[in-house]
């Protein structure tokens, strides 16, 4: 019935033509408590943003950036905190003269070579060693401890009288640091004269003796040794083949010494013994520069690579040939097994190749050489044995054999570690290595440190943890170190502290976390946090301008009533 009576009134509603439209009624106001409510629910939801959602944000997503003594490092990489210099301590003795006499030919071969050095960085310190006084000032020193740390001694001068000698001559041994000057009796240095021949004969033998030295450094410290005035273009070419030719420094180098034939034979070689005899006593004395592994290995049936031209037979010199510009292809790098590098440290190859008999003996054209360096490399030795009587090659290559081949690779490896090539007392060519290596360390690790501080500063968003923080706290203090040391003539603990400022250097430059963070830029982050803040974000801003342009309305209406 209810129904019924609905349906006609609606009908009659639409009947009449003048029935008035229903108007659309407000939402009634809202009461206090509603508005108090909404307002208590927004105040909640930021007050949850602010005190709680973004401490964390920023606690979990905030890069730890460890404090980094960035002007030292710049100091250190602009050459401001230490600039090295080589005072080489060299000890004078002068048996056969009398004390004044020595003192006098100390005084004035000082003076001569002060004279002729132009390498401020880099002079030689006399000093009298059979000077009882002397020794006794040193001897005191040691006693009490005053000096513990003595600079290392460059080179022994034993200054000689010799009958029957018309001038001066020197004799500097091979196996030690001893130069021998003999002088004739009537040339003995009177204290009455300002300049006697014999020191400056010893003062030009001295710079004589340093000179590629001192050529070297120069371009270490400056990159090229223009700043050298009496260099010869010969010497300065010559240096700058061999940083072409040498490897980088490394604090270990393995050297993987590798038989090579294209038979059958030889398939065994007495390369222990040969190591041991020939090589070992190199690598000794390398031990305060780098360390050393050996690996070895014979691969038979070892044919040429394709790419190089097979050997020529020259009749005239009744020897097959290589070309000169055909050595590069000699290698068959794609079936030889040659690794470039095993472990941590860069690999130097040495190969001796023992031609066929078909193709004995196996020389090089243009020099007739047997070996050859290949730059940055290792090298190579072409062995041609004595054929049996059968004219095939020995099955087996005994120690003496090898001999040759292995002192042309002590020779190869000492070109490629870069040791100068004068003088010609190993010790000394080594002990200008120690000083080569440690000056260029000493700036390797200092230009490290100035690229990290200068990364660390224009990438403000990468973390820098702990340890590099611990990394360059200890390179400084190492460089520190082997500054000092390099000031005072001990170059061999210099070389020690500045190995461990290299190696902690680019520890700290190369720190995975800092790398990975390089290549996560700001863009990356936005695209991560937008498309989780908008949907969550928008309704609360929005809610939250509403709610300050109520109470803005509020306030404006609370004044005009006022008024």
């Amino acid at each position: 019935m209810s129904a019924t009576q609905g349906d006609v009134k609606s009908l009659q509603a639409q009947d009449a033509p003048d029935a008035p439209k229903s108007v659309k009624r407000a939402p009634p106001p809202e009461t206090s408590q509603a508005i108090y409510t909404r307002f208590k629910v927004i105040a909640a939801f930021w007050a949850v943003i602010i005190f709680l959602g973004f401490p964390i944000w920023w606690k979990t997503t905030s890069i730890y950036r460890a404090h980094l003594p960035i002007q030292d490092m710049l100091e250190w990489a602009n050459g401001k905190t230490c600039r090295p210099v080589f005072p080489l301590e060299i000890h004078l003795m002068t048996p056969t003269m009398q004390l004044p006499e020595s003192q006098h030919l100390l005084r004035t071969t000082q003076h001569a070579l002060d004279d002729l050095n132009e390498f401020a960085a880099h002079h030689l310190r006399l000093k009298l060693v059979n000077d009882s006084s002397a020794l006794n000032v040193e001897q005191r020193e040691k006693a009490s401890g005053t000096d513990a740390e003595e600079a290392d001694i460059a080179l022994t001068v034993r200054v000689l009288s010799q009958d029957d000698l018309p001038a001066p001559r020197s004799y500097l041994h091979a196996e030690t640091t001893q130069l021998d000057i003999f002088y004739p009796p009537n040339q003995a240095p009177i204290p009455s004269s300002s300049n006697p021949p014999l020191s400056v004969f010893i003062a030009q033998e001295l710079q004589q003796l340093y000179w590629e030295e001192k050529a070297t450094i120069a371009h270490v410290l400056s990159g090229e040794t223009g700043n050298l005035d009496s260099i010869s273009p010969q010497l300065a070419e010559s240096i700058s083949r061999r940083f072409r030719r040498s490897m980088k420094y490394a604090d270990t180098y393995h050297l993987s010494f590798s038989l090579f034939t294209p038979g059958s034979a030889p398939s065994s070689w007495d390369i222990e013994a040969a190591v041991q005899e020939y090589l070992a006593p190199l690598l000794n004395e390398f031990a305060s520069i780098s360390n050393f592994t050996i690996d070895t290995q014979v691969q038979l049936y070892a044919s040429f690579s394709p790419m190089a031209p097979s050997p020529v037979f020259e009749e005239t010199e009744a020897a097959w040939t290589l070309q000169k510009e055909d050595l590069s292809a000699f290698i068959n790098a794609a079936e030889w097994p040659l690794n470039p590098s095993i472990g941590s440290g860069p690999t130097l190859n040495f190969i001796l190749y023992v031609p066929s008999p078909s193709q004995s003996p196996l020389v090089v054209k243009e020099n007739h050489a047997s070996s050859w360096i290949v730059p940055q490399w290792g090298g190579v030795f072409l062995l041609n044995p004595p054929l049996s009587s059968d004219s095939t090659n020995p099955s087996h290559l005994s120690k003496d054999s090898l001999r040759p081949a292995f002192m042309t690779f002590s020779h190869q490896l000492l070109t490629l570690l870069g040791t100068p090539t004068t003088p010609s007392s190993l010790p000394l060519r080594l002990q200008a290595l120690v000083r080569v290596r440690a000056a260029s360390l000493l700036l390797s690790a200092s230009s490290t440190m100035g690229s990290l501080a200068r990364l660390t500063e224009s990438l403000p968003s990468i973390p820098i943890p702990a340890t590099v923080a611990s990394s360059v706290s200890d390179t400084l203090s190492h460089l520190s170190a082997a500054c000092t040391h390099m000031k005072h003539g001990r170059f061999s603990a210099a070389l020690a502290n500045a190995r461990i400022a290299e190696i902690e250097a680019e520890r700290s430059f190369f720190e995975k976390s800092m790398v990975g963070q390089v290549y996560f830029p700001d863009e990356h982050k936005i695209a991560v946090y937008l498309p989780l803040l908008g949907p969550i974000g928008v309704p609360l801003i929005v809610g939250l301008m509403k709610e300050l342009k109520r109470i803005v309305a509020t306030l404006k209406a609370r004044r005009a009533n006022a008024a």
